[in-house]
């Protein structure tokens, strides 16, 4: 936004149109005993030039530490074009698109998002967006009830922990049941899953790769959900289908991940962006909007909101969700993300990050104290067992300008000394190597 600072005929002029004689009159309504006295400590005003020299000045004092820290949010690389595209004024500005007949452009880039999110998942349909993994996750709970008329839902302990809790909150609401199901040697226990699985149960829920960075045997978990006529939803890492195969390979019913790795900067922790696709038989149960497109009575292109079952739209008891509105804006950002990427491009930043998460896998594996604590394969997304709290790593790494990965024992008291590292194809062999010189220190302690 430009710097537009109002003069006092600025002010009067608004003042008028308003229809009081000064600003205090703006807030006549509110009582005099909650409204602040006197003046707030505040800066006096500055000119433009002294505003940019002051944010200027802020801008420097920040730090950019290398980053190997992920757990749901990475530092992946974003092309120049995908914010010189999401920046311009027609995107940035635009609102939810309630009116069809002024909004063409959004209304495309919605369905140029959904058709990209089915191609990228193997998937029969996707809606507009959600706000983040998490809340998409969640929303899968009451598709899954509703569609299997069953209670219960299995959540495997390899979920991310805090997903696993929006996911506790919408079904206590719900009244859906959670169950946990445990972990063998890092990945869901199949054997136990399928002790657990019952005519009861409507979906079972998995994330691959896990939290722990760990690959899951997807293949045997969809086998064994779909024996007992129970759903099957995977949360995935949306970079890891450049060389893993999609949810619909292995015959997922619904399939959710987060965006934030398709071009969308790390940004303090959001916005960021939910995916969520489904099989073509739960179209009118899945929350959010869908875009179609259709022609005209004269033949020409035309895009809609083909489905909004919200219940502002629809009768409240055949509402699918309270969901309402979508990430539009971040959505775009991942639609152009994965259209100048395209198959190919996906594919090589999914082999970049795979083979230098392996590269520095084994130098860590190789310093004294330290070892890889997954049992089964991971794809850019590694556990480290440390000699001391995964805590202080991280605390001394901070103040080298490094972040060594996150602290597990956030999660877990069990996990103090496990530490999560993260490589995106951003990492350089110098960077890794530098992070295995510093932990490297660790271990001689």
């Amino acid at each position: 936004m430009k710097y537009t600072p109002h003069t006092d005929a600025d002010r009067a002029l608004m003042l008028e149109r308003i229809g009081v004689k000064s600003v205090e009159d703006l807030f006549s309504g509110i009582p005099a005993d909650i409204r602040v006295k006197g003046r707030l400590n505040l800066p006096e005003p500055l000119s433009e030039m002294e505003v940019l020299a002051e944010l200027g000045r802020i801008a420097a004092s920040n730090r950019s530490p290398v980053c190997f820290a992920g757990a749901g949010a990475y530092d992946h690389f974003s092309p120049a074009i995908v914010d010189t595209i999401v920046s311009r004024p027609e995107f940035y500005t635009a609102y939810t698109p309630y009116q069809a007949e002024v909004s063409q452009g959004t209304l495309q880039a919605i369905y140029e998002f959904q058709s990209l999110v089915c191609r990228l998942f193997d998937m029969d349909v996707a809606n507009a967006s959600m706000y983040d993994c998490a809340s998409a996750l969640a929303e899968t709970t009451h598709l899954a009830r509703d569609q299997t008329s069953r209670a219960k839902v299995l959540v495997s302990e390899g979920v991310h922990p805090h997903h696993i809790e929006v996911v506790r909150t919408y079904a206590h609401g719900l009244n859906i049941p959670l169950k946990p199901v445990p972990l063998d040697r890092d990945v869901t226990d199949v054997t136990e899953l399928r002790r657990m699985l019952s005519d009861d149960v409507a979906a079972v829920i998995v994330q691959h790769p896990n939290f722990l960075g760990s690959i899951e045997p997807m293949a045997e978990i969809s086998a064994a959900a779909h024996q007992a006529d129970a759903l099957l939803t995977v949360s995935v890492d949306p970079i890891s289908l450049g060389v893993l195969a999609p949810p619909g390979a292995y015959d997922a019913d619904i399939a959710v991940a987060d965006g934030q790795s398709l071009g969308i900067p790390l940004s303090y922790g959001g916005p960021y962006l939910g995916l969520f696709a489904a099989k073509k038989r739960f179209i009118r149960r899945m929350p959010g909007r869908i875009s179609a497109k259709t022609v005209d009575v004269d033949g020409n292109t035309g895009y809609v909101l083909a489905l909004q079952t919200r219940e502002q739209h629809i009768r409240r008891e055949r509402a699918t969700s309270n969901i309402c509105t979508n990430q539009a804006l971040v959505a775009l950002a991942a639609s152009v993300y994965l259209s100048v990427m395209g198959k190919e491009g996906i594919k090589a930043v999914a082999c970049h990050c795979l083979a230098k998460a392996r590269y520095l896998a084994d130098r860590i594996a190789a310093l004294p104290g330290f070892g890889i604590a997954n049992q089964a394969l991971f794809f850019k997304e590694f556990t480290v067992s440390t000699p001391v709290p995964a805590r202080d790593i991280v605390a001394k790494g901070i103040e080298q300008d490094l972040l060594p990965g996150v602290d597990l024992g956030m999660f877990d008291n069990k996990w103090q000394n496990r530490l999560l590292v993260a490589v995106t194809e951003k990492r350089t062999k110098a960077e890794m190597d530098r992070l295995a010189e510093f932990l490297g220190g660790f271990g001689s302690q």
